[in-house]
């Protein structure tokens, strides 16, 4: 789908330019893929989402391995875009993957789309991930903010942080709608089918996403 044909946000917005805001968006998810950031053991960039080898949609099914070896570093991208931080979404593709072999085996027979199968599953994973964070933080009292990992600071440069952080202002359903539209590049109708939504109500979602996300960041500068 033309990104142009997705929303800008209302004109009225806080009386601010929606549009360039929204292409600085863009731009700054994009500018993710400049290069890998080494942080001891660890590589990993946060972009651009680049298809499985040969597609997605191949006549031959891709085996278990070839998927696990091939797709595993994109999907944990699209978890740290969710869950904020590299060993949550790790262990959140971890158990995805360890989910799709219980159920299909090595050759994944019966399953149509592996893509989707694991796409759905990381959402769904990342969503229990937050459910439980809310659930603790009501429960025990707030812990000081502690200077991150030495590591995962040299993996995300500032636009990555800058992203995040915005991110982190949105509400969980126009987080996941953003990441999928325009870090994956999936259409409408593929966001709709993940998240369990109906068309219309990812457009509007991502509308108002994009306000809220233009705000964030004309007050970051």
């Amino acid at each position: 789908m033309n990104v142009a044909a997705w929303p800008t946000g209302s004109p009225a917005a806080a009386g601010t330019d929606t549009g360039g805001l929204r292409r600085r968006w863009t731009r700054l998810l994009l500018r993710l893929s400049q290069g890998p950031r080494h942080g001891g053991d660890h590589v990993i960039t946060l972009g651009p989402a680049r298809a499985a080898p040969g597609g997605c949609h191949d006549d031959i099914t891709p085996d278990f391995d070839g998927l696990y070896h091939h797709r595993r570093l994109h999907y944990v991208r699209l978890a740290l875009l969710l869950v904020d931080d590299l060993p949550t979404a790790e262990d959140v593709v971890q158990d995805a993957f360890t989910a799709m072999f219980r159920r299909h085996g090595g050759t994944l027979a019966g399953l149509a789309d592996p893509e989707a199968y694991l796409r759905t599953s990381v959402v769904n994973g990342a969503r229990s991930v937050l459910r439980r964070r809310r659930t603790a933080r009501a429960h025990v009292p707030e812990r000081p903010v502690t200077v991150p990992p030495a590591d995962e600071d040299v993996l995300l440069k500032e636009e990555h942080r800058q992203v995040l952080a915005a991110l982190r202002s949105l509400t969980r359903r126009q987080r996941e709608v953003l990441v999928l539209r325009y870090w994956s590049h999936l259409s409408e109708a593929r966001i709709a089918e993940t998240l369990g939504l109906s068309r219309g109500t990812v457009k509007s979602t991502a509308s108002r996403a994009l306000d809220a996300l233009g705000r964030k960041l004309e007050a970051i500068g």
